[in-house]
């Protein structure tokens, strides 16, 4: 079990790199599958990796969770949404119901769907709610601050948001959860994730701002400006993930970094979303570069500056289907294509099992 009051120090020290004598020995048995060599692709980057990361020839996928983060964001004020803040409180009550977008998708691929309160505005009451047992209330504040005239947060405050997400995962995984895919909910939340992208991979802003929930010219423009005022009024660190989440970020940006920490800390993959995910798991590598070793990207979103910080942290999606929906609904798709992986590297015959000669023979 995790011990009470870990900090992040103490988690950055337990979290190793993947195995990559355990990956070298999957490869060799994926050389030995009755195939040509290699010859489904990426499925099979996918199998060693996941050998690298249990550190086993066999990986098993048989427990699945996705934990969807939900905050707000007083960004909002600056006009940089075309959906009302309300939506949020409104959609955590949908996922609860098990009537959105990754609940359907969740039940395709046998995941639990777990909902946290990270910082919405709304006081929800779990024991008053339909499905309530499914929302977990680790609410930092009601809503960022607007971080174009100031910081987002306290540091405080940022590092009780990661440190959240981490112990909700690191639970998950002691519970026998062996895939945990991130999620997310915030009406505003493309803008930080922008923000974040923009300070921590050195690009342009204009190359990583996209339209979001669907603004129009004119809302693009002002949710530029918001990020650029953001980025100038509080000059966040590149150098220092929680610096970055406190002075442009996120609550569940936070809680979706600690997800993926919490993955590297306990050897176990974490299935990252879309621009929101991702600019969690920006957060993370901030703090602790070998985490993305057990980050799987489970699709490109369509805002255009998702496959620049995929690109910056070296992760291939394994899904490219134009969506842009968020709520972890891309990487539980990702779920099915990475059982897929799993079944070829252990139920496939080698060439030797099936006698058949292999093109050596």
């Amino acid at each position: 079990m995790v011990k009470e009051g870990i900090g992040l120090e103490d988690i950055i020290k337990g979290i190793r790199q993947a195995d990559g004598e355990w990956i070298e020995k999957a490869r060799q048995r994926t050389d030995q599958l009755v195939m040509p060599t290699r010859a489904l692709g990426r499925l099979h980057e996918i199998s060693e990796r996941l050998c690298g990361i249990y550190r086993t020839l066999k990986p098993s996928m048989g427990r699945r969770a996705i934990l969807v983060m939900a905050g707000d964001h007083g960004v909002v004020d600056q006009g940089v949404s075309a959906y009302p803040q309300v939506i949020t409180g409104e959609m955590v009550r949908a996922f609860l119901r098990g009537g959105a977008g990754i609940n359907v998708l969740a039940r395709l691929v046998n995941a639990d769907v777990w909902v946290v309160d990270m910082g919405i505005i709304p006081e929800l009451d779990p024991a008053s709610m339909e499905g309530g047992d499914r929302l977990l209330i680790h609410k930092v504040a009601k809503g960022t601050s607007n971080f174009a005239k100031g910081p987002a947060m306290t540091r405080q405050e940022a590092e009780k948001a990661i440190l959240a997400g981490f112990q909700l995962a690191s639970d998950l995984f002691h519970k026998g959860v062996e895939i945990l895919g991130t999620g997310d909910m915030g009406i505003g939340n493309t803008t930080p994730s922008a923000a974040i992208g923009t300070v921590l991979t050195g690009r342009d802003l204009e190359e990583m701002v996209g339209r979001g929930t669907g603004v129009d010219d004119d809302g693009l423009s002002r949710k530029r400006e918001a990020i650029r005022q953001g980025i100038e009024v509080n000059q966040p660190d590149s150098k220092d993930g929680v610096d970055v989440l406190e002075k442009i970020g996120g609550f569940e940006i936070g809680g979706i970094a600690g997800c993926v920490l919490a993955g590297a800390y306990h050897s176990r993959p974490v299935l990252i979303d879309g621009f929101i995910s991702t600019a969690g798991a920006l957060v993370a590598h901030a703090i602790c570069p070998d985490a993305v070793d057990y980050v799987f990207a489970g699709h490109c979103s369509e805002e255009p500056g998702h496959k620049i910080m995929l690109d910056y942290l070296g992760l291939d999606p394994i899904l490219d289907l134009g969506m842009r929906l968020g709520e972890g609904t891309g990487g539980a798709l990702a779920m099915g294509i990475m059982e897929g992986a799993v079944r070829i590297f252990q139920e496939m015959l080698t060439f030797e099992e099936a006698g058949v000669s292999n093109k050596e023979s």
